[in-house]
């Protein structure tokens, strides 16, 4: 498994940091601290895992995607 070079959770970490806020009642800001993150990036994953379920933990590629649209009028 491939994981992004700058992430500080691997999607199985990101689980149990989800599941410890959504079904424990574990505080975003208590989480952030117990897993050396941000409330903030404890907030994403937990919305990602609300609504994808837990493939929404897997990293997702960071490059840009160009839209093919021409810039200007």
């Amino acid at each position: 498994m491939d994981t992004h070079k700058n992430a500080r959770l691997t999607p199985k970490g990101r689980e149990e940091m989800v599941r410890a806020v959504v079904h424990r009642g574990l505080g975003k800001a208590v989480a952030a601290r117990k897993y050396n993150t941000t409330r903030k990036t404890v907030g994403k994953w937990v919305e990602r895992f609300r609504t994808e379920g837990v493939n929404g933990l897997r990293d997702r590629s960071s490059k840009h995607h160009r839209t093919g649209r021409l810039n200007g009028p």
